[in-house]
């Protein structure tokens, strides 16, 4: 097994792991108008394809660095802990984490855990393991995926940070907010 198809393995592990523990999650009671979060999802899978296509030997352009083989295993370790975290936020969010911007019955703030660090773990985690994926992968498409998954996942914070500080209140909301950073500690 090479790098780029390990950390693809990695990749369908957590997704197949993420969908089936979508049933975790309480009822919907409130989401943002309908069609407010379709652009960052378009923005978000359009750069994850670009991000892993050239995993599948497709023929999208020289290479554009070379790394030493340890150096891209231990980027596949990097990738590890990116869904590590993203699954350490997940886990203590509970039962009130939803792919989509929505707030559940009984949602509550957390702001403990991962969530005492930056706001959104799980995207800060997605952006570790996309990183690293970039860097293996090592083609411009990979690169240009990066970029837009990254663009995707920040609409889709602002957005949920938006959304929840109407839901939850501002007071309380505004007071995480200035105490912890959106994607990386202190930002």
């Amino acid at each position: 097994m090479s790098p780029p198809t390990g950390v693809l393995c990695l990749w369908a592990v957590w997704f197949v792991s993420w969908i089936a523990a979508s049933a975790w999650s309480r009822a919907t009671v409130a989401a943002p108008p309908r069609g407010a979060q379709q652009l960052q999802s378009v923005i978000i899978y359009v750069g994850f394809a670009l991000l892993t296509l050239p995993t599948f030997h497709l023929s999208l352009g020289p290479r554009l660095w070379r790394l030493p083989q340890g150096l891209n295993w231990g980027l596949v370790g990097v990738a590890a802990s990116g869904f590590v975290l993203a699954w350490w936020a997940r886990i203590h969010l509970g039962r009130d984490w939803s792919w989509l911007v929505t707030r559940k019955q009984d949602h509550r703030l957390v702001d403990t855990g991962p969530y005492a660090l930056v706001r959104h773990p799980i995207y800060t985690g997605l952006i570790i393991a996309a990183s690293a994926t970039a860097i293996v992968e090592a083609k411009a498409p990979s690169e240009i995926g990066l970029v837009l998954f990254v663009a995707g996942l920040w609409m889709k914070a602002r957005l949920e940070e938006r959304f929840l500080s109407a839901e939850l209140g501002d007071a309380a909301y505004d007071e995480y907010v200035r105490r912890t950073g959106m994607i990386l500690p202190g930002l």
